[in-house]
C-alpha cells in the first residue's frame, strides 16, 4: 500500500473541512464512518478509525449529497487520501 505523500501532489486546492461522513462499498451492505478533513472538487482527506478493512474503491456519502465514486490514493494508521472518480 502507499503512503501520505511527504509533497504536495495535488492539483487543487483542498479547503479544510470538519464533516461526518460514511464509507460504503461491498454493494451498499457495508459502511464505515468518516470525517472529512479536508475537500476539494477532485478529492479528499479522511479520517477513520483504522483503515484495515477498507477497500481501494469505494462510495463517499456526505449528508446532503449524493455517493461520490472514490479510489484511494494514500493510506497513513487513521488517514486516507482519495481521489474522486467523477467531478461533483
Amino acid at each position: 500500500m502507499m503512503t501520505a505523500p511527504d509533497s504536495e501532489q495535488r492539483g487543487t486546492q483542498r479547503r479544510t473541512t470538519l464533516k461526518g461522513g460514511k464509507i460504503v462499498f461491498n454493494g451498499g451492505r457495508s459502511t464505515i464512518d468518516c470525517t472529512v478533513r479536508n475537500l476539494s472538487s477532485k478529492g479528499a482527506k479522511l479520517q477513520v478509525a483504522s483503515v484495515v478493512g477498507i477497500p481501494d474503491t469505494f462510495d463517499l456519502l456526505l449528508p446532503g449529497t449524493e455517493r461520490q465514486p472514490c479510489r484511494i490514493k494514500w493510506r497513513a494508521l487513521k488517514e486516507l487520501g482519495v481521489e474522486f472518480l467523477t467531478t461533483h
